[in-house]
């Protein structure tokens, strides 16, 4: 399968998209902080940018405009001509929004001409601001080398102006590197000086010791962190500090990062003039230091220059040098999902293969003729059995991908959704870095996107109710991954208004869904599942956000189409919180093979809280539904030949039966059955078109003895046993059949 160079583009393309809208967001919240990273503003640069060269490289002369556009406004940034404000991110986002959507248009084939280029075109074009008027006495009234401010790019200079007029101290961090280990060692440098100040330019000084083992490095560094607090960060570091005082203080102060030195003793200045025996290496005026990873590689690309050029005789065999040109490659490949998917149905069939194994080892054990042959089986069977388990625990990981990519764009709609409802919502992630397989991820943005569009329409409150209520002005919505066993579990929780219960029963009254006796006796908890019907809603008035009924519906239909419950808690004044509970994969699944009535189903292990032996006598009848009583709770029960209006086809095997407990999001109920057959690997296939409408099943599977089992959906189970009963599930399952 051959790599289309367009699928390419447009994958790194979405990336890039990705990555600006992420930290465009982290640049809004330095920005209300009042701690403004011009570091940030860089990335956000370098992505326009070279979204910009692909564009322009793939025919997309659209894309190519705006985003050349959106370079130019980005520059005034860097170069302080344009402050940012609030009205300029906003600018900001509608560009990378509209960037995304022109993307998909041309990702689907279709033009990428959007209605809503040209007005935004003239917007970003008005945003542009004329370069302030330099103040030539700023950097006369410090003690700093002429050479280094002519060789400052616009952009440096422009950071140094900023730190000189902010009053932050500056200093000239001169670091020794060993060749061999020179990118390393900056990357460590730059990690430890960063948190506390700035980083303006990286400027290489030409002075290299005799055998070229050594290069040294100048780093113009802006800091208003205690000098003691510099040392001890920098310590460890072949690296010294010199503070830049004006001229009419002392000249220099320096800090040595490490040895036996004081703190504040008074040395020269670095030498401006070449070691004897060494030529100098001149700093070019036209080199691209335009932002510190550019003037960075550009030191860099001095010292390859200058280092001495002496012969190295080749060694093939040279293990180390091998090893540091895999070093220097990257680490990460891009992989199109469906080879991916391709390989795991490959996994499946040998899954089958390996069940099949087993059954004939077995059968062989049964002859003694056949010991012999039966014991190298069996050891065969063992190695592919390992072998087996470790690919498919390799080729999950690399299906894994972290629910960040789904929490980064639900941001950028909480900023949007919020500016439309003028309210204030800050929002709280944690456990982005939970991995679930690529594609449950993908389907997840559509459900969660409903939840926080329900809770900033619905639950937080306006500006006046909140302050009435004693709420601070800005509503809190928390999201929250975690893993547990088998299952992730999805938190969205809300310090809004919370459900009103009463209206939600009036309104299942008013549709018909309740009787009048009915809704006295229902609690709170059922009460709210009517949220989850389609067409239900509280609101009377139809908005553009929601009043049609459609967007929880959505939620639950397509959570349970991966396998996945959602369940609601909600207090009045207080907020509600949705938890959404799903497989980590729907891809190899281990399954429990059940018998019921002469057929056999499977149902995923991760479902499945126990099993155990039914006791008849425990079983009793509580308003139409057998309940029995596990460890001292009440659990309900399912039959699963009368769910299905099975006819038995053979006798049942002994007189016993099995409760299986079926546990998902704190819901519970024992599916009750005749057999119990152990546990396999499957794979899941879809039932296709003609049987879409069948409910409570996942699909089929190979059961690898020439018969297929269908695999039960464990949250269509419980949905339907514990809302309605039996009886309602039965006749509900038998329209599927």
């Amino acid at each position: 399968m051959a790599s289309d160079p367009r699928d390419e583009f447009y994958s790194e393309a979405q990336d890039l998209i990705d990555t600006l809208a992420r930290d465009l967001l982290a640049l809004e919240t330095s920005s209300r902080a009042g701690a403004e990273d011009p570091e940030l503003v860089n990335d956000i640069f370098r992505s326009v940018h070279t979204l910009k060269g692909l564009s322009g490289l793939f025919g997309l002369s659209r894309l190519g405009t705006l985003t050349h556009e959106l370079e130019n406004r980005l520059d005034d940034m860097r170069m302080g001509r344009l402050a940012v404000s609030a009205g300029v991110l906003d600018v900001l986002f509608k560009a990378v929004e509209l960037l995304g959507r022109m993307l998909a248009s041309a990702r689907r084939g279709e033009a990428d001409d959007d209605t809503e280029l040209p007005s935004l075109l003239s917007t970003l074009k008005s945003a542009g601001a004329a370069p302030p008027q330099k103040a030539d006495d700023e950097l006369n009234a410090f003690d700093l080398d002429p050479d280094i401010v002519r060789v400052l790019t616009e952009a440096e200079e422009h950071r140094l102006r900023t730190n000189v007029r902010n009053g932050t101290p500056l200093y000239r961090i001169r670091a020794r590197f060993p060749i061999d280990r020179i990118d390393k060692a900056l990357d460590e440098l730059k990690q430890r000086a960063k948190p506390l100040g700035e980083i303006i330019a990286y400027l290489p000084t030409g002075d290299l010791p005799a055998d070229g083992t050594l290069f040294e490095l100048d780093l113009l560094y802006a800091s208003a962190a205690p000098v003691e607090q510099l040392r001890n960060r920098l310590d460890g570091q072949d690296a010294t500090i010199h503070r830049i005082l004006r001229k009419n203080a002392a000249s220099h102060t320096s800090v040595p990062a490490a040895g036996p030195q004081p703190v504040n003793a008074v040395v020269p200045p670095p030498p401006a003039t070449p070691r004897e025996g060494r030529e100098s290496v001149p700093l070019s005026l036209d080199k691209p230091f335009g932002d510190s990873s550019t003037g960075e590689r550009a030191a860099l690309q001095e010292v390859k220059n200058s280092a001495p050029k002496t012969p190295v005789p080749p060694k093939p065999e040279d293990e180390t040098s091998r090893a540091a040109l895999a070093g220097r490659m990257s680490h990460t490949v891009r992989v199109d999902i469906r080879r991916l998917d391709h390989l795991m149905n490959v996994l499946g069939e040998l899954a089958i293969v390996r069940g099949s194994l087993a059954r004939l080892t077995d059968r062989l054990r049964q002859h003694t003729a056949f010991r012999d042959l039966t014991a190298e089986l069996h050891r065969l069977h063992r190695a592919f059995d390992r072998n087996l388990a470790e690919m498919q625990s390799g080729i999950l990981e690399v299906r894994m991908v972290p629910l960040g990519q789904v929490f980064e764009r639900l941001a950028r709609a909480v900023r949007q959704i919020a500016r439309q409802n003028d309210k204030e919502i800050r929002l709280v992630v944690t456990g982005a870095e939970t991995e679930v397989d690529k594609l449950i991820v993908e389907e997840l943005s559509d459900p969660l996107l409903h939840i926080v569009r329900n809770s900033i329409d619905h639950g937080i409150e306006p500006h006046a109710a909140r302050a009435a209520q004693g709420k601070p002005m800005e509503g809190t919505i928390a999201l929250n991954a975690y893993q547990a066993g088998n299952h992730v579990i999805i938190e969205i929780e809300d310090d809004g208004a919370g459900v009103e219960h009463e209206r939600v029963v009036a309104t299942a009254v008013r549709k018909g869904l309740l009787t009048e006796d009915q809704a006295r006796d229902i609690s709170p908890r059922d009460a709210i599942n009517f949220l989850f019907l389609p067409g239900f809603s509280t609101r009377e008035s139809v908005t553009d956000l929601s009043g049609r009924g459609v967007g929880l519906d959505v939620v639950k239909t397509n959570i349970a189409r991966l396998g996945g419950v959602v369940d609601v808690q909600s207090e009045r004044g207080i907020g509600t919180k949705f938890t959404i509970t799903l497989p980590i994969t729907l891809a190899i699944l281990r399954a429990l093979l059940l018998g019921v009535a002469g057929r056999t189903y499977a149902l995923p292990l991760s479902s499945v809280a126990e099993a155990t032996v039914l006791d008849t006598r425990a079983v009793r009848t509580v308003e139409g539904r057998e309940v029995t009583s596990l460890r001292g709770e009440t659990l309900p029960l399912c039959r699963l030949d009368r769910l299905f209006s099975h006819e038995r086809v053979a006798p049942k095997p002994s007189n016993r039966s099995f409760v299986v407990v079926v546990a998902l999001g704190g819901r519970r109920v024992g599916i009750v059955v005749d057999e119990l057959f152990g546990q396999q690997d499957i794979v899941i296939k879809a039932l296709g078109p003609s049987l879409a409408s069948v409910r409570g099943f996942a699909g089929a599977t190979d059961l690898g003895d020439q018969r297929v089992g269908l695999v039960l959906d464990a949250a269509a189970l419980l949905d339907e046993v514990l809302s309605s009963g039996d009886r309602r599930g039965a006749e509900a399952f038998s329209v599927g059949r």
